[in-house]
C-alpha cells in the first residue's frame, strides 16, 4: 500500500498544527518520547521535524510533504513545490516578520550603519542576502537561541522573528528594518508531486487545512423571516454568496441561512431584528470550503 510521508513541525508550531489537523478531520497523537506521531489514516505516516530543517528533508525526498515557514524555505534555498499558504502560528493568525533590531540607545539608525558590525541571527543566509542587497558588509554570527539578550555585549544588532515586537521591546530593542515577511507553507517534494496517489493525498490535505483556517473568523447565522421582509434582511448580510432561503410549513415564512465574519455579528444582529428577522441562531464552523 502506498504511504504519504508527512512532516509535522516540531516546536512552536507543533500544537497549533495538530489542532488544525484535528479540525480538518485527522487525529494525530503524539507520544512525548517519540518523534513518530500516529494518525488515523493508514495511508499517512508522520514524523516530527524542526521547521528550520523541514524544507531540506522535503527537497531530499525523505518527506513527501511538510509544513514550514517561507523563511526557512528561503534560508535553506530548498527546491520544493509550494502547495498552499496556511496563515497560522503558535498563537495568532498573522504573518510573522524577520526584523533587524538594535538596542534602544544604539547609534545605529539605518541599515548602512551596520557596516562592519556584528549581527547575531538564526537566519544566516537570509541575513547575508539582505545585507548584500543593501551593499553592507558585516560579521554575521549564527545564534543558537536567546538572540534578544545578545545586544549590546555580544552583538551590535540581531535579525530575529517577531509577530508583535513585544519580546524585542521587553529586551529594550528597537526595530530598524524588516528583512522579510513569512507565513507557513505546505510544501511537497517534486517527485512526490508527480505521483498521482501522493499528489491527490496532498491536495486533499491542503484543501481541508485551508478550509479550517477560512472558517476560524466566520460563523453561521440562521433565522426565520417573513417573505415580505426578505429583501430588507438580505441587504444587511455581507454573505460569502447569496444566503440560502428555504420554505417553512407556514407559506408566509422562510428560513434564511448564511455565513458572515464573526466580528460583524454584534453589529448586525440588532439591525436584523429591526428588519424583521426572528429566532436568530449563531453557530460555529469547522470548515469553509470555497
Amino acid at each position: 500500500m502506498p504511504i504519504l510521508q508527512l512532516g509535522i513541525p516540531k516546536g512552536s508550531l507543533e500544537e497549533s498544527t495538530i489542532d488544525m489537523f484535528r479540525k480538518a478531520g485527522y487525529k494525530i497523537t503524539v507520544n512525548s518520547r517519540s518523534y513518530y506521531p500516529t494518525i488515523d489514516d493508514e495511508e499517512i505516516e508522520c514524523l516530527l521535524i524542526r521547521a528550520q530543517e523541514m524544507a531540506r528533508y522535503v527537497e531530499e525526498g525523505i518527506m513527501d510533504v511538510g509544513l514550514t515557514g517561507l523563511d526557512w524555505i528561503e534560508e535553506n534555498g530548498a527546491n520544493v513545490v509550494e502547495v498552499a499558504e496556511l496563515v497560522y502560528g503558535k498563537i495568532g493568525r498573522n504573518p510573522l516578520r524577520w526584523v533587524v533590531a538594535v538596542p534602544e540607545d544604539s547609534p545605529i539608525q539605518s541599515v548602512q550603519d551596520l557596516h562592519g558590525k556584528r549581527i547575531a541571527t538564526e537566519a544566516v543566509n537570509m541575513t547575508k542576502r539582505y545585507l548584500a542587497k543593501h551593499g553592507v558588509e558585516a560579521q554575521i554570527e549564527f545564534s543558537w537561541g536567546a538572540t534578544e539578550v545578545k545586544p549590546p555585549r555580544l552583538a551590535d544588532a540581531i535579525v530575529e522573528i517577531t509577530e508583535t515586537g513585544s519580546s524585542l521591546r521587553a529586551n529594550h530593542l528597537r526595530i530598524l528594518d524588516t528583512v522579510c515577511v513569512t507565513t507557513t507553507r505546505m510544501i511537497a517534494n517534486k517527485t512526490a508531486w508527480q505521483d498521482s496517489f501522493k499528489r491527490s493525498k496532498i491536495e486533499r490535505l491542503a484543501l481541508l487545512l485551508q478550509s479550517v483556517l477560512a472558517a476560524e473568523k466566520r460563523v453561521g447565522l440562521m433565522m426565520n423571516v417573513k417573505r415580505q421582509d426578505i429583501d430588507r434582511v438580505v441587504k444587511i448580510l455581507p454573505a460569502l454568496q447569496n444566503p440560502t432561503v428555504s420554505p417553512l410549513l407556514d407559506a408566509d415564512w422562510v428560513a434564511l441561512n448564511t455565513v458572515v465574519e464573526e466580528r460583524i455579528v454584534r453589529e448586525i444582529i440588532p439591525e436584523l431584528l429591526n428588519a424583521g428577522a426572528h429566532g436568530i441562531i449563531e453557530y460555529s464552523l469547522n470548515k469553509v470550503v470555497q
